[in-house]
């Protein structure tokens, strides 16, 4: 097999698992996308790939900053600590093991919610400040999903017209 053909179709795989990563936080997705397009540009080593992974680095990194702002902006304005995410995304990760499918949306949740109330003493508080840091989360992670996707897109784009001019 071609080392071009090989490489496509790893850096696809690659591609395809950071855009999970995106979802699940235990991988670093819009990272590995990056990397995964870096190593397409100098595998194919031509114009094509040099604009994907220009395009897509700009993408996915925008995708990255956008899912830290949204994210840190609203915690920061409802004065939640970075601490209650850890936690919920530490026992998102141990509810990821005990819980099949959804143990990892389960497990944050409550580890959020733990957190806040052990901070805040008071549950309905707790309630509060936990619902705005999960709505806070997901719109960090769909923004950094769209552009994974974005980023994703335009390596297949760039894939076929590779192959179709190579």
């Amino acid at each position: 097999m071609d080392l071009q053909v090989f490489m496509t179709v790893v850096c696809g795989a690659l591609i395809a698992v950071g855009i999970a990563g995106v979802v699940v936080p235990i991988l670093p997705g819009s990272i590995l996308i990056i990397v995964s397009l870096l190593t397409w540009a100098l595998t194919v080593a031509s114009t094509e790939g040099w604009v994907v992974f220009a395009i897509g680095t700009v993408l996915a990194g925008a995708g990255l900053g956008a899912g830290v702002v949204l994210t840190g902006r609203t915690l920061k304005q409802r004065r939640i600590p970075g601490r209650s995410v850890t936690i919920g995304v530490l026992l998102g990760v141990v509810g990821m093991f005990v819980i099949p499918v959804v143990g990892l949306f389960v497990g944050f949740a409550l580890g959020l919610f733990a957190s806040e109330y052990a901070r805040q003493r008071d549950g309905r508080a707790a309630v509060t400040s936990s619902l705005h840091a999960l709505k806070a989360t997901g719109l960090g992670i769909l923004a950094e999903l769209a552009l994974a996707c974005l980023a994703g897109t335009t390596w297949v784009i760039g894939v076929w017209v590779y192959f179709a001019t190579a």
